[in-house]
């Protein structure tokens, strides 16, 4: 529960363009700049008083600050919080501030708080390590005014009991700084991780979110502001010297007969989004250094609307921040920007409350009791309550969702998915809203996101699954965002029918959509995927070639030919470019094991797999891959101890349960197998897959009654899984009942419908 708000970092250059001679009515080429360098944003407040004094005070200057009087929030006077059998205590010695906790070995031991980290409504503090970690603490203060309840320490986790032996611990590294938050709370930052060492260096230009950490490395413009230029109309850096500049604010004009807002000028560029997009969306780091003017996905993996993350209809679920919610609406269909709303300085909304959506939405249209429905002043008829439903986050930090979405009672009842008419009218019944809604306005008020269904169908694994995500990739009206996960969530139902759809979401403009059609082509046979997925190696975004060369290492190398070889090659090389940024990660040591595994070196696969659990003993997927790794070498029994130290520790891992009933079976202890598999499909039911590999276990051991009993009921919950599905069909042919057969049969061919 890490905070990643604030705004981006870049450190990347651009050449600009200067000029001087030549036809003087036509600025002539300059010759090439330095690379640009962070200058700091004292360097900035000479000439831009107005923008740093409206930066000062907000959340973006106060993001991370060293310890002092005026910094930390929290009590520290001796005060103590007792949380999951262990009560720490907040003091200060010598000037310093300290807190006596839990540590890593559980023990409790005096800790000195380095920083403090954001302000409002909560702040976090962060404790040094000698290794160059710095980690967050999870109990924080709730700096909120006393009469709101805050005034207080408190757990971010206070449902749950969380421990030393906890992935989510404050000294784990789910709870690391380095990695977690520093990116989006200072400016230029570069972690400077040492593997060899297993040590950070980490480094800043700005301790905080500043002037840079938007607009890029500012030396090549302060170079032109020095030089004069600015002063000469016409003349010079027309770039002023910036790795970027922002498209100036447009203005909004209202439809006199509709009310309806529409922007004068057309949006020409998406460089403000993907700037913000950078921290203020759910993202995974792929390099360091994003260039304004770059796709966001250039250097980070945005996340699609996944389940866990976002509600079926899109609504934000999980901590995803603002980016991937607003990429659904149809604000961000009408060309509105961030800036349109927030001042980027202030951070403040440019009019309170409603009064910044009638600076665009015609209050005589949209601010009376015929559109909102609510007594006029009450909570109700405000904008936000209906078309951006707050949800709270890190216990006491309320979040708004920027979908913008028209209030959909009716998915409630359908979907099980919130909405803003319940949020308040808790005591009724989503079905009387949705008659509300109804009565008000017909029902066929659908909106712009109208993929809920799709979505739903797919994670509940419904019949009419790949009928409804095809629908919604081949649909251009829906959100880029929504038609990238339709087409990732038609993965378990790859066919002759479905590959079309997926291989259009290759050449969409979108990177987002093509990294969707990438992963729904993951059932793809090995020796079908360069031909369809070789020639994005040379896509023009980093996100689109890393997920493809992730596709392409399913090749046996022998099936390439030199050319494809040399091509993967190159891309391999990005790839571990790009593992190598985030070696502090398990999860890039484990991608690059898959690297070597391909390239046939097992010893080295091995290494970065034994890293990756030194780094995080509870990154599942290393362990899994280590087993599977020694099982392909001959070394089985080492691939047995490494799955039961693992499950020694985390005993409820379906995951580690399921490799060790496969590895039973392979060394045919058939009864211990049946234990393992068994507990893998009671753990997590969600899998159809442990439920199949089960049944065809308990079918193999002549227990085919069992068997047939536990495909059903994983049927039940995914109707539409092929694997379950012709199991059934074997099966049931096997025991003569024809006629059930052919009643899965059936279900079973509409898949390809």
């Amino acid at each position: 529960m890490l905070r990643a708000s604030s705004v981006p970092l870049v450190c990347l250059l651009a050449l600009v363009i200067a000029g001087c001679g030549g036809d003087p009515g036509q600025p002539a080429p300059a010759p090439p700049q330095a690379p640009a360098t962070y200058v700091g944003a004292a360097a900035c407040a000479a000439c831009h008083e107005t923008e740093v004094g409206a930066w000062r005070g907000s959340h973006h200057e106060l993001a991370m600050q060293a310890t002092s009087e005026q910094s930390v929030l929290g009590n520290f006077a001796g005060a103590s919080f007792t949380y999951a059998g262990t009560t720490s205590t907040f003091f200060r010695r010598d000037g310093r501030f300290f807190v006596n906790t839990d540590g890593p070995d559980g023990k409790l031991a005096d800790y000195e708080v380095r920083y403090a980290f954001g302000v409002t409504p909560l702040q976090q503090y962060l404790i040094g390590f000698p290794d160059g970690r710095l980690q967050a603490l999870s109990i924080s203060w709730d700096s909120r005014p006393a009469e709101q309840g805050g005034q207080r320490w408190f757990h971010l986790y206070p449902g749950e009991r969380i421990t030393h032996t906890d992935p989510l611990h404050w000294t784990k590294p789910s709870q690391n700084w380095n990695f977690m938050c520093a990116e989006c709370h200072s400016t230029n930052l570069r972690r400077n991780y040492d593997p060899a060492a297993d040590r950070f260096a980490t480094t800043w230009t700005d301790i905080n979110v500043a002037c840079e950490a938007c607009h890029g490395p500012a030396s090549n413009h302060l170079a032109w502001a020095k030089s004069g230029q600015s002063s000469v109309k016409g003349k010079g850096d027309d770039t002023l010297g910036l790795v970027a500049r922002f498209e100036p604010r447009a203005a909004w004009l209202q439809d006199v007969a509709t009310g309806k807002p529409r922007r004068e000028s057309a949006l020409r560029s998406r460089t403000e989004l993907e700037t913000c997009g950078l921290c203020h969306a759910r993202r995974a780091q792929l390099l360091e250094g994003h260039v304004p003017g770059k796709p966001l996905a250039d250097t980070h993996l945005p996340a699609l609307l996944t389940a866990g993350l976002y509600s079926a209809d899109g609504q934000m679920q999980d901590e995803v921040y603002n980016y991937g919610s607003f990429l659904q609406s149809r604000m961000y269909a009408e060309g509105v920007t961030c800036s349109d709303c927030h001042d980027p300085h202030s951070l403040k909304l440019r009019a309170p409350g409603g009064e910044v959506c009638a600076r665009c939405h015609a209050p005589a249209t949209y601010a009376t009791t015929t559109h909102h429905r609510h007594e006029p002043g009450s909570a109700g008829a405000a904008c936000a309550a209906c078309h951006m439903p707050a949800r709270t986050y890190m216990v006491v930090d309320e979040r708004h969702d920027h979908g913008f979405r028209i209030p959909r009672p009716d998915l409630s009842v359908d979907l099980g998915t919130p909405n803003a008419c319940n949020d308040c009218h808790a005591d009724r019944a989503p079905a009387w809203a949705a008659a509300a809604i109804a009565g008000w306005f017909g029902p066929d008020r659908k909106g712009l996101q109208t993929f809920g269904p799709a979505l739903a169908a797919a994670r509940t694994m419904q019949l009419e699954a790949p009928r409804l995500l095809t629908d919604v990739a081949r649909d251009p009206a829906s959100p880029a965002i929504a038609r990238a996960t339709a087409l990732a969530e038609l993965a378990p139902w790859l066919s002759a029918e479905r590959f079309p759809t997926l291989n259009r979401g290759l050449d969409d403009p979108d990177p987002l959509v093509r990294i969707g059609a990438i992963q729904g082509l993951e059932g793809m046979p090995p020796e079908q995927r360069w031909v369809t997925a070789g020639p994005l190696l040379d896509d023009p975004v980093r996100a689109v070639r890393m997920a493809v060369v992730s596709f392409l290492l399913a090749i046996p190398p022998a099936q390439l030919e030199p050319q494809q070889r040399e091509a993967l090659d190159r891309g391999i090389a990005e790839y571990l470019a790009v593992q190598a940024t985030n070696a502090d990660r398990a999860d890039a040591r484990a991608n690059t094991a898959l690297v070597w595994q391909f390239r046939g070196d097992a010893a080295r696969a091995e290494a970065e797999l034994a890293a990756a659990l030194r780094l995080d003993p509870s990154f599942t997927p290393a362990r899994v891959n280590l087993a599977d790794l020694y099982r392909a070498v001959g070394r089985d029994a080492d691939g047995e101890r490494v799955l039961r130290e693992g499950l020694a520790s985390f005993p409820d891992e379906a995951a580690l349960h399921h490799a060790l009933g496969l590895r039973l079976v392979r060394a045919e202890r058939l009864a211990d197998a049946m234990v393992s598999l068994r507990r893998a499909a009671d753990l997590a039911p969600e899998s159809p897959r442990y439920a199949w590999v089960y049944a065809i276990a308990l079918d193999s051991a002549g227990r085919s009654g069992e068997a047939l009993r536990v495909l059903r009921a994983s049927r039940a919950r995914h109707p539409a899984d092929r694997d379950t599905l012709v199991a059934l069909v074997d099966l049931l042919r096997q025991r003569g009942d024809g006629p059930a057969a052919a009643g899965y049969a059936q279900d079973l061919a509409s898949l390809d419908l």
